[in-house]
């Protein structure tokens, strides 16, 4: 018996008749701190996103196609079975609950890590809140963050605090409320222009935050070292909860179920009543993913930066493949850390670097081992996933290049997968228009041959904050959310053969307007990526003429950009790179 068996079995001898176990914390956040990886620490799989039920004699994961390979690896062993999602007939967690327990079962929650929607999904059982359950089984349960705080002037972002708290107060009147509980992180680092690094990866203070027409409370961990802030009050992270018999009589306060943890919702109804709270999806989400003149025009400069450091990568890359030497896949990681870091204003990474060689880039989200790594040979396919943060915004971006021979099979798959990134960042479509409406265009060129991915194709970037964001998204679930002008969104179709190769060709894409007429208003995409594209795995004979015409125009600009940031040797290398196909 393994050290995880030994976990899920102290859990069921709790006695209840399911345990819920959710991958991210109070805030409903997509990367929750190390005190939150509950998931990780009772079972190994370090997935970002997984949710694990187990039952008096039965344990399971459930996680997306993204970690089916990694969870197959990493659960051996543990006794935990995985319960794929996102695929046909997939069986979610409710559904599977009522289809072994009976009415009243009773299940247990760490409230604080489960928000309202999820367990609303649950009706029928009882629900029993306990609040940091596993605290009394995790020994060396690391305690809540808190890292210094920086304020980020409004000459960066565009607008002041001021101004966002302003336009969400007048929100909240046309809704007939008087207040609103701001609970995601990235909400309210963006209405306060705040950032600090409590998350990996992520510029987020752990923290509440209570906004009312007179005055703006922010809880927050180490209160005496958070520098004071115009027009807001601090005070502590755990003394929220004591602040909503304040709010009784005032008026609905507004909260969003997807981001409201059961425990804090459970005490907020109990001193305001059902009736005095208004629940809907935050305002804020949609209105920080349409990003102003000043980010749009930060964001455009950035991607040139971030692109140079991105061209002395692949350019070095390729010179130590050529001359023999033996590069890891950690290697290379680290290396493109450093070229990140000669930017002015680099924060660090926007997510963990993922760089894969050959059949580990068949994990779509795979995690680059420190030690053991693989070697990148000179033949076959390298994929590396990368991103930066920056004052001037955050980056996200993915190349596959070829190491050397490629076969037949991945110049092919290599091809459509491009052919689908291309056609979506081609995209012209009329005003309110959704992602999920456009996402055929990604994949059709994959389906066409009877292929496909199990991820998303587009999902929104922040700005200076998580390289994941909402509303909008560009995949085939029905999300009704438009694409609108402002929105920064990624475009990455992959393809993935299981102990083969994996490709994934990843730009992101600014939407914008495009032509008027007597047909209405019309949208495309402006391309914000400036990095070259690799021409050598093309079938040729497989793009259009308007493809290759893109894909040749993208590279001569790419080199045309950024001839003059590169030194003398990479730039004449990139001119080589960047011919016409």
């Amino acid at each position: 018996m393994n050290i995880y068996s030994e976990r899920v079995k102290q859990i069921q001898s709790l006695g209840y008749d399911a345990v819920i176990i959710t991958g991210t914390d109070p805030h409903n956040s997509e990367y929750p701190a190390q005190r939150w990886k509950q998931v990780e620490w009772v079972s190994g799989f370090t997935g970002e996103a997984g949710d694990i039920v187990i039952t008096r004699n039965h344990a399971g994961l459930w996680t997306d196609s993204r970690y089916f390979i990694q969870a197959d690896k990493q659960l051996k062993d543990t006794g935990i079975e995985l319960h794929k999602t996102r695929v046909p007939d997939a069986v979610g967690i409710p559904d599977y609950l009522r289809s072994i327990l009976p009415d009243g079962g009773k299940i247990a929650v760490d409230g604080l890590c489960q928000s309202i929607s999820a367990i609303k999904e649950l009706n029928g059982f009882e629900i029993i809140d306990r609040p940091d359950m596993l605290s009394q089984l995790w020994d060396d349960r690391p305690g809540i963050p808190a890292t210094p705080v920086t304020f980020i002037d409004e000459s960066l972002v565009g607008e002041s605090r001021k101004e966002k708290i302003s336009w969400l107060r007048d929100f909240l009147k046309e809704k007939n409320c008087s207040s609103m509980l701001v609970t995601a992180l990235d909400e309210i680092a963006w209405l306060l222009n705040v950032r600090a690094e409590d998350i990996d990866y992520n510029p987020y203070v752990i923290s509440y935050l209570l906004v009312n027409q007179d005055k703006v409370i922010w809880f927050v961990r180490d209160i005496d070292s958070v520098p004071a802030a115009s027009g807001v009050l601090n005070a502590p992270y755990e003394a929220v909860c004591e602040s909503f018999s304040n709010l009784a009589g005032d008026g609905r306060v507004l909260v969003d179920p997807a981001t409201l943890n059961y425990s804090l919702f459970k005490q907020l109804q109990e001193a305001v009543t059902p009736e005095g709270i208004l629940m809907m999806a935050s305002p804020v989400k949609l209105r920080k993913s349409i990003k102003n003149r000043k980010e749009i025009d930060s964001l455009r400069k950035l991607y040139l930066d971030d692109g140079v450091a991105m061209e002395k990568f692949l350019y070095w890359l390729d010179t130590q493949n050529k001359a023999g030497k033996v590069i890891t896949e950690w290697d290379a990681a680290v290396e493109l850390g450093k070229f990140r870091r000669q930017i002015v204003d680099y924060h660090g990474d926007s997510f963990e670097t993922i760089s894969a060689y050959g059949e580990n880039a068949a994990l779509p989200h795979y995690c680059t081992p420190v030690e053991g790594s693989a070697v990148i040979k000179g033949k076959g396919l390298y994929l590396v996933d990368s991103g930066g943060q920056y004052d001037r915004g955050t980056t996200d971006i993915t190349r596959t290049v070829a190491m050397g021979r490629c076969g037949v099979s991945a110049k092919e798959d290599y091809t459509l997968v491009l052919k689908g990134m291309i056609d979506l960042a081609m995209a012209v479509f009329p005003r309110g228009t959704a992602g999920c409406q456009i996402d055929v265009l990604a994949r059709n060129p994959l389906w066409s041959r009877r292929k496909n991915f199990g991820h998303g194709t587009g999902h929104g970037i922040g700005f200076y904050l998580g390289v994941h964001e909402g509303p909008q998204d560009i995949r085939q679930n029905f999300n009704k959310t438009p694409l609108l002008p402002g929105m920064v969104t990624s475009d990455e179709p992959g393809l993935y053969r299981e102990g083969k190769y994996g490709i994934r060709h990843e730009n992101v894409i600014l939407c914008q307007e495009d032509e008027r007429n007597d047909f209405g208003q019309w949208l495309s995409f402006e391309t914000l990526t400036c990095c070259h594209i690799d021409t050598r795995p093309i079938k040729k004979r497989l793009l259009t003429k308007e493809e290759r015409k893109w894909l040749n125009s993208y590279n001569k600009n790419v080199y045309r950009r950024l001839r003059d940031r590169l030194p003398e040797e990479v730039a004449s290398w990139l001119r080589k790179k960047t011919r016409n196909i």
